[in-house]
């Protein structure tokens, strides 16, 4: 039977060769692979430790007998460093139960040959992998699992098929017949949704997909009136918002706004604080999934002769909310004390930007936000919303 000691000896020479320029073929002399038994070991040499001593020479000793590597001891039995056979690599991945990394290179090909077409992410996202193997290096989202890669590819697929809230362990069900799978799942899901698709923030991806939780709800209040199923409700003469569950979005036949604008709100206090007689005030739920930008849609197919405004945080993210939900509803949303005006008056709130943030700003600098992008980056300055003033 195989000891822990010939196993640790020999996954260190493989890794090493299987990271090397001769393991893809592009290293035009013979390439030594060995490692030093005091760094795998380092009990090793520790003369109070005679088990370990006795146990590792024993590991060598059985791996040089069976040709896997090369090692020669000094005259006290000390090894120093061993050596890789790769003439006897065949025989060495078999004898410690290990799957050659061409194999499962060649394993993960097959998937993304089966996944790379069914939407525009994975497409991108094999791609990538492609080339990355074919450059020797790691494969995203993936740790030598293939079953679990194929569950994220699976994953991306089917939620982008999503057109209804649906909560997260009934699509795990419905998709993996267990409502465990996803859970597992998911952070690597929206991980390589993030940087593979075009979403402005990556905790709100879920829901932007249509996966929740728990119920949602979206908040209306101000000047007008929303008609469900024949019923009227006079949204003005309520003294604060109404919540309309997501379930009741679909019923909504009508939604008359009696003043002059409509105001979208990322943030629920900044809702709640906000007051405007002349404005209807939305909050969308942290997100805009299909089935609120539906509403956003219909509001603007029946009120299309007023404004259209939307109130985030001064940061890349709020900015690139507001982005994504103009190119989502097809309507030209007006930004709402997202200016260096605000900034300025609420200076003493202000925090400063983060490396992401400023990589994510530096992107935007040529946006029609460009002024307020460029005062942040030179005053290295955001403010979230609820610090502003809206009463």
């Amino acid at each position: 039977m195989i000891s822990k000691y010939e196993k640790e000896i020999i996954n260190k020479l493989l890794d090493k060769y299987e990271k090397s320029k001769s393991f893809v073929g592009e290293n035009k002399v013979n390439q030594r692979f060995n490692v030093k038994i005091s760094s795998v070991f380092p009990r090793y040499t520790d003369h109070s430790n005679y088990e370990i001593f006795q146990a590792v020479n024993e590991a060598v000793d059985t791996l040089v007998r069976a040709s896997f590597i090369i090692a020669k001891a000094n005259s006290a039995h000390v090894y120093s460093n061993v050596i890789l056979n790769v003439a006897k690599l065949e025989d060495i991945y078999k004898y410690i139960g290990r799957k050659p990394k061409k194999d499962i290179n060649s394993s993960v090909l097959n998937l993304m040959e089966i996944y790379k077409n069914k939407n525009q992410i994975l497409n991108k996202y094999c791609e990538t992998q492609y080339e990355r193997i074919h450059s020797n290096k790691t494969i995203q989202f993936f740790n030598n699992d293939l079953e679990e890669l194929e569950n994220i590819l699976i994953a991306v697929d089917e939620l982008l098929k999503v057109d209804t809230e649906t909560f997260s362990r009934d699509f795990s069900v419905k998709v993996f017949k267990d409502s465990k799978v996803f859970e597992r799942i998911a952070g690597k899901v929206v991980n390589l949704i993030y940087e593979f698709g075009v979403f402005p923030e990556k905790d709100r991806i879920l829901g932007d997909l249509n996966i929740v939780k728990n119920p949602t709800y979206v908040n209306f209040k101000g000047p007008g009136s929303i008609t469900i199923n024949d019923q009227k409700i006079d949204l003005t003469s309520l003294s604060s918002d109404i919540a309309i569950s997501s379930k009741m979005l679909s019923d909504i036949e009508c939604i008359e706004v009696t003043g002059k604008a409509v105001i979208t709100i990322e943030n629920l206090t900044s809702f709640h604080t906000f007051s405007d007689k002349d404005m209807l005030a939305i909050y969308l739920g942290g997100y805009h999934n299909r089935v609120r930008r539906e509403i956003i849609k219909k509001i603007h197919q029946q009120n299309s002769q007023i404004a259209f405004y939307h109130f985030g945080d001064i940061d890349a993210g709020g900015f690139y909310i507001l982005e994504h939900l103009k190119r989502q509803t097809g309507v030209d949303f007006i930004p709402f004390k997202m200016d260096i005006e605000t900034l300025e008056a609420h200076k003493k709130y202000t925090k400063r930007l983060t490396e992401n943030d400023k990589k994510r700003l530096t992107k935007l600098v040529d946006s029609q936000y460009h002024k307020v992008i460029n005062y942040m980056l030179e005053n290295n300055c955001k403010l979230e919303q609820e610090a502003v003033n809206v009463e």
